[in-house]
């Protein structure tokens, strides 16, 4: 009975909306730690900032072991990437390794103790999955886009070398041009410069723009979209799960219909 009791507790603070919210200010007070850190600062404070570290990865412990604790089947806990994720960043930054050579690692690693808001908020969990499983479709976006960037390098390297070698000398150096058109990023001026050998090269860039920076930025923004919506529709299903479908409720509608029925000719009877 005492360990029923125990197992709904840890239930409890792990549902619990303050907890949640609490973990989430120490994870990012953890992240305003690490970048103090990168200021210089007197012998005493570096020494406060030490213990902080300190505490906070022991409370991240803490709180591990409270998550494992609460679950009914130990081993279900070990079934979640996220877990795993929490797990590796948490013991890691456990080591002792601030007076080592892998000092800097320690410090990367409690650096990385600010992506653990992803697996404590499920609305960036669903962004972070949407994202990944995007990136197969992205990817023949991506490989036209690269056709398109590289056509249009090999033209303007042939077109305007000799306007501005330092632009357009060779096929590799016209790709960061053209990236920098893309982004818009001065880009008026280099269309100005070879405007005033080739007056219609305007056509040239406008057309670069229009299916880079237009046409496959909406279809890559379109992509995720989609997926973002297939996951959140998913994550809905998920939570609802138990809840009782239309059907259901027909079902069980209909039953008590047959039954009430029954009851009724058996008075009748």
């Amino acid at each position: 009975m005492q360990a029923s009791q125990l197992q709904n507790r840890f239930e409890h603070i792990r549902s619990n909306k303050a907890f949640e919210l609490f973990v989430i200010g120490v994870i990012l007070f953890s992240a305003l730690l690490v970048g103090a850190k990168t200021y210089d600062m007197p012998a005493a404070v570096n020494h406060a900032t030490n213990i902080l570290d300190w505490l906070i990865s022991a409370f991240f412990l803490v709180e591990l072991t409270i998550r494992f604790l609460a679950e009914r089947r130990k081993l279900d806990f070990f079934k979640s990437f996220w877990n795993w994720f929490d797990t590796i960043i948490v013991l890691v930054s456990l080591l002792p390794l601030e007076n080592s050579d892998t000092a800097l690692i320690a410090r990367l690693v409690r650096v990385f103790r600010v992506l653990r808001m992803i697996s404590i908020i499920p609305e960036l969990r669903i962004l972070l999955v949407s994202l990944m499983k995007a990136l197969p479709q992205l990817g023949y976006v991506m490989l036209l886009m690269f056709i398109i960037f590289y056509i249009y390098a090999a033209v303007g390297s042939t077109l305007f070398e000799q306007i501005n070698p330092v632009l357009w000398g060779d096929i590799t150096i016209s790709l960061l041009t053209l990236f920098r058109v893309m982004t818009f990023e001065d880009w008026t001026d280099v269309m100005y410069e070879t405007m005033e050998v080739y007056p219609l090269s305007w056509f040239y860039y406008l057309s670069f723009i229009f299916f880079t920076a237009f046409a496959f930025l909406n279809m890559v923004i379109g992509i995720v979209v989609n997926v973002m919506e297939e996951e959140n529709a998913k994550a809905w299903r998920e939570a609802h799960k138990d809840e009782p479908t239309l059907k259901d409720i027909a079902e069980q509608l209909a039953a008590l219909e047959k039954k009430l029925d029954q009851n009724i000719n058996n008075k009748v009877d």
